[in-house]
């Protein structure tokens, strides 16, 4: 099983979008605060009726969630990543760690010691970065279809 982390979120949308995900995946979504009102209504609108489908995990901060994964791998989606996340070798249980609208993650997390490695998702010269859940969507699917979409149909 594939686990998202997202660290310190900003917009519901995007959470309630990244719940449908895992949902449709059987990852695990781990969000760390601070964060808005769940019940907010964007994030149950983006999400629809697939909030009891979802394994939704909230911790109060990065130290937590990361205790919360032991020995997990820790792949940290950033703009500015050394390796493209089609060259990473997904197993079962590691973690994609993305950051918050607008910022992505800062320099303190890209640097944590349980960081196993910066990822990045190919775009155009010139463009910042890919909307938060759209990374999800596809970084969760290249390491699902790599693992060979074990529960899917």
């Amino acid at each position: 099983m594939l686990r998202l982390l997202f660290h310190e979120p900003r917009i519901a949308g995007n959470t309630g979008n990244a719940i449908r995900l895992c949902a449709a995946t059987g990852a695990e979504l781990h969000l760390v605060a601070p964060l808005f009102d769940l019940s907010e209504p964007k994030v149950r609108r983006a999400g629809l009726d697939y909030h009891d489908l979802a394994n939704v995990v909230v911790h109060p901060d990065l130290e937590t969630a990361l205790a919360a994964l032991p020995g997990a791998r820790v792949f940290a989606f950033t703009a500015a990543g050394a390796i493209r996340h089609t060259d990473v070798a997904y197993a079962d249980g590691d973690v994609l760690m993305f950051g918050p609208e607008p910022t992505g993650l800062p320099d303190d997390v890209l640097t944590h010691p349980r960081v196993t490695a910066r990822v990045r998702i190919p775009m155009l010269t010139g463009r910042r970065s890919l909307n938060l859940s759209n990374a999800a969507s596809v970084a969760s699917y290249e390491a699902w279809r790599q693992l060979g979409f074990p529960g899917g149909v």
